[in-house]
């Protein structure tokens, strides 16, 4: 498999981009394209060291995208940017899966003119994983649509369903819609128009209305919700995690005896950290394009680099895109 990564995407780049490639090529067994000034790249591969061979090649892009620039703008503007190349590579199937970490919009905007929409998906959108009590719950939209029809809503519903279904293994998930409680009277104009036409959806698996507490609880699999809404979900769940171990660290500090219980604490503690921590999940795929790409935080670090390829690789392996169509096809839901 070929994984084709935008080494100037994020506010880190390419150090942390190179570094990322560097141990998702020794950890997965897929080759790593780095994308952009191949000049700059290769330097900052060269600080590192036992890298000879390692299954990392470079593709030049002699334009970046700022993190600051207007997606739209930058996106006619630089036809050759490190990130719409390394769409093209996936668009004229030079590549398995598109990553990058860079201004998301952009990145959005990339890969929907370069691969194209599904047919009949009348919006893509960003999922995010959630880990849970039990495992992990897919959320989408989470910032692609602010703006949001029930037939959005349902498409992302059958969109998520799938690639929960893909990735996870799990033959039928469960589908939530979020909204302020759970009754199926609540809800605003979209809520409660989207309740009815999820429940009449047929092999959807839709157990009805969720609230937000329910996403950690795992009471759902998958949880629909417009991309403003999904985009404060999201916000908030990364500043209670922060919230948290900075609580813990304050406290321990203010305890100085407390110290002395860290060893029979410290694997609980990393387990936690590593169950919260955004970076063990890499990034978002973005649904509903006819290929696959994963877009990662702006301040990713390496690890979530990394993650973030694995993730690309996941996705690509299990084809969600090609399965997204067929079911798509097959409901015949399209925003007429």
């Amino acid at each position: 498999m070929r994984l084709v990564l935008d080494a100037m995407g994020g506010d880190n780049a390419p150090a942390v981009t190179v570094a990322g490639a560097i141990l998702a090529a020794k950890e997965l067994s897929h080759e790593i394209v780095l994308v952009g000034p191949e000049i700059t790249i290769r330097e900052e591969f060269a600080k590192h060291k036992h890298t000879a061979s390692l299954p990392i090649t470079f593709v030049n892009a002699n334009e970046v995208i700022g993190m600051d620039e207007n997606p739209a703008l930058a996106v006619r503007q630089k036809k050759n940017s490190s990130m719409a190349v390394a769409a093209r590579m996936v668009a004229d199937g030079k590549a398995d899966a598109f990553v990058s970490a860079g201004n998301s919009g952009a990145a959005m905007a990339t890969s929907l003119f370069t691969m194209g929409r599904i047919p009949g998906v009348s919006r893509p959108a960003i999922t995010t994983l959630f880990p849970t009590l039990n495992g992990m719950c897919a959320v989408l939209d989470v910032g692609a649509n602010v703006d949001c029809k029930p037939i959005h809503l349902q498409q992302f519903a059958i969109m998520g369903k799938l690639y929960y279904k893909d990735v996870f293994g799990v033959d039928n998930p469960k589908v939530g819609l979020l909204s302020i409680g759970e009754e199926d009277s609540k809800g605003n104009e979209l809520t409660l128009s989207t309740f009815d036409i999820l429940k009449k959806t047929n092999n959807l698996n839709f157990i009805g209305n969720v609230e937000g507490r329910d996403i950690p609880k795992g009471t759902a699999d998958v949880v629909v919700c417009d991309g403003f809404v999904g985009n404060v979900v999201l916000k908030l769940a990364e500043g209670i995690a922060e919230m948290l171990f900075s609580l813990i660290k304050n406290e321990m500090k203010a305890h100085p005896f407390a110290w002395g219980g860290i060893p029979f604490l410290w694997a609980a503690l990393k387990g936690i950290k590593k169950r919260i921590d955004p970076s063990e999940y890499g990034g978002a795929p973005l649904l509903g394009i006819n290929g696959i790409c994963i877009i990662g935080h702006g301040g990713s670090n390496e690890k979530a680099i990394k993650n973030a390829l694995r993730a690309a690789a996941a996705a690509a392996k299990a084809q969600v895109h090609k399965d997204i169509a067929e079911e798509i096809k097959k409901y015949g839901v399209t925003d007429n």
